[in-house]
Order: structure tokens, then sequence, then C-alpha cells
């Protein structure tokens, strides 16, 4: 809705307080009269009249008014709503934005998150978020960004940006930083999804290939990541005789076409790693030392923290606690506000007999995890 609404008005502000007065009306609606039968439709038609009132009311937005009035085809089928958020996500990653003002905007705009969720996706503050939003969008009307698709051979200078905002998108739905829910299901599909039309736009590039094979790989797991009550279940722990294999296997195959293009990128090799787990039919086979040899590929090309840490667990299940507990101290300072860092420490500890220690990392990861399944998890063990 909000990309067919910035698609005919090129305003971000007025487009997304259209959808939310569309969507308070239906709250008001629905209950009482019903689900309309095509929903989606209904919303845009309810955005669309508040838009006509709205420039009605502004004679400078006449032309737009005209514009509107002759948009018959808002009611869109899936195909159309792609092109739309496409060229949002473009428009949004325009190179005449910073990076962080680029994935800040889109994963507003296009994936819906709060600033809440972005700050926390980025690891700062809500107000530095909101005020690289705000900039954003005042740079995109000052510059004239264009609302569209750019040229094939301008593509490459955006990709990055494209899909990393699809993966903060993915990670914020496959395990939520905030709100009562534990994961947002619909929203790591939607990512999914975008991720599949990036692939279709560009199906030579392999890094989006990897991306595709990334998402598919972990969603092959999702139903089995909680169980009934919603408490989280651990990779170790999940019954995999109910992984979608179907999903595993058409995973494998993008990742081959990726691997066949011999341009290896940092989604492709979190996709082997991935992979690696997925072709594992117990936990006991798991081929850690080949997962260690990826993180090690991956600190290569994309060196982070998170990936050391991730390193450090794998080097666990070869070495031991005794091995891996050096290497994760040595990120305390960088990592100290990732509650994961702690929970990871906290198991290592705890391996080590070090309790009255394990106990300590576990209260310090639970100050810092707002995730109700995460944080039933961390107050078990501290029980």
């Amino acid at each position: 809705m909000t990309a067919a609404l910035v698609r005919t008005l090129g305003d971000f502000d007025l487009a997304e307080e259209l959808v939310q007065e569309a969507l308070l009306e239906a709250i008001e609606h629905w209950p009482k009269e019903g689900i309309p039968e095509k929903p989606g439709a209904w919303l845009l038609t309810t955005a669309r009249r508040k838009a006509l009132d709205q420039l009605r009311r502004q004679a400078r937005y006449r032309d737009k008014l005209a514009q509107l009035e002759g948009a018959a085809n808002l009611m869109r089928d899936d195909t159309a709503e792609g092109d739309d958020r496409l060229r949002l996500i473009f428009t949004c990653c325009h190179p005449a934005l910073s990076r962080e003002a680029q994935v800040a905007l889109t994963l507003r705009a296009v994936a819906g998150l709060t600033t809440g969720e972005i700050a926390r996706a980025f690891i700062t503050s809500e107000a530095t978020i909101a005020q690289r939003i705000v900039r954003a969008k005042r740079k995109i009307v000052d510059a004239n960004i264009p609302y569209r698709v750019p040229a094939e051979r301008d593509m490459a200078d955006r990709l990055d940006e494209v899909l990393a905002v699809l993966y903060l998108m993915f990670n914020e739905g496959y395990l939520a930083t905030g709100g009562d829910r534990a994961s947002r299901r619909d929203l790591a599909e939607d990512a999914a999804w975008l991720a599949g039309l990036m692939v279709r736009l560009m199906p030579d590039e392999p890094e989006a290939l990897g991306l595709l094979a990334l998402m598919r790989l972990h969603l092959a797991r999702a139903d089995t990541r909680f169980d009934p009550a919603g408490n989280l279940v651990l990779l170790k722990d999940q019954d995999r005789g109910r992984w979608d294999q179907e999903r595993i296997a058409s995973a494998m195959v993008v990742l081959q076409r990726a691997a066949n293009l011999r341009r290896s990128g940092p989604y492709q090799i979190q996709a082997a790693i991935a992979a690696c787990h997925a072709e594992a039919r117990t936990w006991a086979e798991t081929d850690w030392r080949q997962i260690i040899a990826l993180y090690d590929a991956l600190i290569e090309i994309s060196p982070s923290d998170v990936v050391e840490l991730n390193r450090a667990i794998a080097r666990r299940y070869v070495d031991g606690a005794a091995a891996a507990l050096p290497e994760v101290d040595a990120l305390a300072e960088s990592l100290d506000n990732y509650y994961l860092f702690h929970a990871t420490r906290a198991e290592l500890l705890r391996d080590l007999g070090r309790e009255s220690e394990a106990r300590a990392a576990v209260r310090r990861a639970l100050e810092l995890t707002a995730n109700p399944a995460e944080r039933s998890l961390l107050e078990k063990r501290l029980a």
C-alpha cells in the first residue's frame, strides 16, 4: 500500500499517514461489518479516498490530484505490487543517501519496521535512527530522486544496500527484537519473496542468489523453532524430520547457481554454513570443522565481531569450551551490549564449571533482550 501511494504521490510521509488512517478505519469497521472479500483493495480504496480529500484541500497539489484521480489501477496484482516495492527499495537505496540512511529508510518505508526495531538492528538509539529517516526523506524530495528501478548498468551500485535491507528485514522477522512475539514469520517470508524478485531482476548476481538460498534454508526450519507453548527450541533439539525438505532442495539449487558464477560473497558463505546444518541428519553429524572453515572465509572477506563470535561457538564443538572462551572474551568490549555474546559466554563458563560467572553472564544477557522466547530460555537457565 505504501509503495503504491508513494508511486502516485511521490510523498513518503503522506503515503505512510494515509496507510495508517486506512488501517484505523478498518479496525473501526471490520469487527462490525465483517472483513471484506478483498481486504487489500478495500484498504487501498480507503487510502485513495483519504488522499483525494486531503489533496482537494491543498491547491498546490492540483497536478497530483489529477494524477491520483486518473490512477484507476491502484488495486494491483502481486506482480505490480512487486514492481512498486522494488522501485521503492531502489529509491530508498539511491547513492545520494548515506548507507546508514538508505538501510534505515528502506526498513521503515518498505518493511514497515518501527524506529525502535531498526535501532535495535543497528544497535543504536531511536533518536539517531529517526533523524536518519527524516533527513533521507527530505533529501529524496530535494534532490528529485526518481521513483524507479534503475537502469541495469546502475543497479550494481545499489545492490549491496538492497541486499543488506532484505537481510535485516528477514532477521527481524526470523527472531524479533521487540514486541510481544518471538518471531514474525510473515515478515521473514516477505523478505524472502522480495529476495526472489531481486533474483529474477538480477539472475546473474551471485550474492542475490546466496541471500535467497540463506533465507530458504532458515525458513525450512521455521516450523520446528518453537514448541507449542512458544518456547524457543535450539537447533540441536529440533525435530529434523519436520524440516521442509522441498525448501532445502530449492535452496541448494539456488546456492549451486551462485557457486557456478564463481564470485564468492558473504551471503553465499552464510548460506553454505546453513547448508551444513540442513544436510546433517543429526546434531552429532554436523560438520563443525567445515563450518569453522567457512567462518574463516567469511572473516576474510567480511570481518565482523559477530562473525568472530559465531566462529567461537562452532569451535566449542571441535576443541571444547576451554579453547573457545578466550576467543569470546576477546570480544568483550565491542559486544558488551549484544545479548548473544553474554548468553554464549554463559554456556562456555557453565561447561567449565564456573557457575557463578555463568549466572552473571545470563543475567546480563537477560538485560539486553526483549524477545519473549529468548527471555524464557535464559530465565530457565538462570533457574
